[in-house]
């Protein structure tokens, strides 16, 4: 298929793909960094390239709820947000996956305050792991515009009918411009496929009931039956990824590696830190050295099975998470670990907390990263602290 190829940012990525998706509601309140996102899509609409409704609220508890009633009435919907604004809809975000709403939602990952900080991390993501929603996560600003196409196409399956997040790192990937394709409008709808009402509450033929209210009877069954519906997603994602391989010719998998066949020591990552890592693993291998990365593209509902397939041959495994534990250990560290007791992986596992706040991680660093691990496969046991960090001013704050 022919397709064009333009230099967008990764939030122009995100507005393009909303648009070609004929949305019927957009409703947002901007923050930074994904201010873009809506204010390009408010453009579109001024300029009459869209015919859906653009809905200016007060807050983004506000937006998701808004996003809520419009799902729910029987329209395609979508947003976007970061970072506070996220966290002022995760009550929301629970009554929109809750209510089986396929939502679409772009939010351009940053640091929760306080101290107040507008740069990139992983925290707002990690907040809302338990919020049932779907969640992909784009590398770069061609992944952003791939991945909202599926993401419509999954979240409106009847399959599924469960909202879907896709998360791009805030400034590293919202707003740095890359040459990229993309389809035509017409193409990129049709693999989207016309919007199929499901309980529209609309419908007066069809009455539906939402927001009901269910005390111990029943409500244990109903949250089973949503944690049905995310696993029983896996089928669905990898099937709209396949097809869009075959419209596309770009191929994405839940799980993403590179060089791990033969890897003793492998990182295992999220988002924009995979590109920077894979360049090491070239420098690296080039020196001979066997290390290898894994990389996660869904985060929610977490492939388990998928991460399993390559952990087996690794001496160490070492987690990176760009979000603040507080207390505990990493979150895609806690996913990994799990993954090792099921399926009785024996390889030293270790955790990096880093790049808090938009910090740098750059290939000297990541290169010190499998350093570590190299002494860890040396030595056969973990020689190291469990949890460290890098590129941390001060020795006495990492404490680990």
């Amino acid at each position: 298929m022919e397709q064009k190829r333009i230099v967008w940012d990764g939030n122009m990525a995100a507005s393009q793909a909303m648009r070609q998706a004929k949305i019927d509601v957009v409703a947002a309140y901007p923050i930074t960094p994904s201010t873009p996102v809506v204010q390009n899509y408010s453009q579109f609409e001024a300029d009459g390239d869209v015919e859906g409704e653009f809905v200016m609220v007060e807050s983004e508890h506000s937006a998701m709820s808004a996003c809520v009633g419009a799902a729910a009435a029987g329209g395609r919907v979508a947003t976007a947000t970061s970072s506070q604004g996220y966290a002022l809809m995760v009550e929301v975000l629970y009554q929109a996956s809750g209510m089986r709403l396929p939502i679409v939602m772009n939010v351009v990952n940053r640091a929760l305050a306080a101290p107040l900080n507008i740069h990139g991390d992983m925290s707002d993501m990690y907040l809302g792991r338990d919020a049932g929603w779907i969640n992909l996560v784009a590398t770069n600003p061609q992944e952003v515009y791939d991945l909202n196409l599926c993401a419509f196409k999954i979240a409106e399956d009847y399959g599924v009918r469960l909202p879907v997040a896709v998360n791009q790192m805030g400034f590293d990937v919202s707003h740095t411009t890359e040459a990229l394709y993309h389809l035509p409008d017409e193409d990129a709808y049709n693999f989207i496929g016309d919007y199929k009402p499901l309980n529209a509450m609309l419908d007066s033929d069809n009455p539906a009931t939402y927001g009901a209210q269910t005390e111990g009877e029943w409500h244990y069954e109903h949250k089973m039956r949503h944690e049905h519906a995310m696993y029983n997603s896996f089928g669905v994602i990898e099937d709209t990824l396949k097809a869009y391989k075959d419209l596309t010719g770009r191929e994405y998998k839940t799980v993403e590696t590179y060089m791990v066949d033969d890897a003793e020591e492998i990182i295992v990552c999220m988002g924009s830190t995979a590109g920077t890592t894979q360049i090491t693993v070239d420098k690296l291998r080039a020196e001979g050295k066997k290390v290898g990365l894994i990389s996660i593209r869904l985060w929610r509902p977490f492939p388990k099975t998928e991460v399993a397939k390559y952990l087996g041959n690794a001496k160490t495994i070492t987690v990176l998470d760009k979000s603040a534990p507080l207390g505990s250990t990493g979150a895609l560290f806690q996913e990994i670990a799990a993954v090792m007791v099921d399926e009785d992986i024996s390889a030293v596992l270790l955790n990096y907390i880093y790049g808090l706040g938009g910090r740098d991680l750059t290939i000297s660093m990541i290169e010190e990263i499998y350093a570590g691990a190299k002494e860890c496969s040396d030595a056969g046991k973990r020689v190291k602290p469990l949890i460290q960090t890098i590129n941390l001013r001060g020795p006495e704050l990492s404490f680990y």
